[in-house]
């Protein structure tokens, strides 16, 4: 009787942390959802096309805000994925080094402007595309600076459709891009409730304009 006492709690013991490995496969721990990303962020998703969680890698690679414009434009002109431009940054290399290592000339950078740029932060970069003939551009020695400043000067014109001279001027007063962004999105808000309202207010004295019956309609007493 005592074995088989013995043989019936060996048992036991033996499919007991079966039992609790299957309960644990079963506990589902939730995952915290990813914090949304910023507008700054949101609008470059936007104009480059690029997925979200591409722009989280850029950014958990430590890529600067205004610096990730600039990452995902020379990956679309030098046809790369944007990891390969990190790596060279990354590497210790200036803007310009990875443009010559991609075979990228300095008038991709250039914007189109209707009035002459002077002082910084666009006046050195103008100054050169200014002072050359176009034939000449590709010897343009641009800084960091410089790139920055004018990929984000074709991102935010492009994307919110303003002028760039409306955004060199912003940025001439101290603002920088992010802040510049945030000014074009509440501006976009704006517009947007105007033109709401003004289709509601339209709407609304069609509905309660009177039916014209016009000279041929008869009256009900005739």
């Amino acid at each position: 009787m005592m074995k088989k006492i013995s043989l019936i709690t060996l048992l036991i013991f033996c499919l007991l942390p079966a039992v609790q490995n299957s309960d644990a496969a079963d506990i589902k721990i939730p995952v915290p959802p990813l914090p949304p990303l910023p507008p700054f962020h949101l609008d470059i998703r936007d104009y480059f096309k690029v997925p979200e969680p591409d722009i989280r890698k850029i950014k958990d690679r430590h890529i600067p805000d205004e610096q990730i414009p600039v990452v995902l434009f020379l990956a679309a002109m030098a046809h790369v994925p944007p990891p390969a431009i990190i790596d060279l940054r990354q590497a210790g290399r200036t803007w310009m080094e990875i443009c010559r290592h991609f075979g990228l000339a300095p008038d991709i950078f250039y914007v189109p402007v209707k009035e002459v740029v002077k002082g910084p932060p666009f006046g050195k970069a103008y100054g050169h595309y200014k002072n050359k003939p176009k034939k000449e551009w590709k010897n343009i020695v641009l800084d960091d600076d410089d790139i920055i400043n004018m990929v984000n000067l074709r991102f935010l014109s492009d994307f919110h459709k303003y002028s760039p001279e409306d955004i060199i001027r912003m940025r001439t007063e101290g603002r920088n891009f992010t802040t510049i962004n945030e000014r074009f999105r509440e501006e976009k808000k704006v517009r947007r409730e105007k033109e709401k309202y003004r289709d509601d207010d339209n709407g609304r004295k069609k509905q309660g304009k009177p039916r014209d019956k016009g000279k041929g309609s008869k009256n009900k007493d005739d």
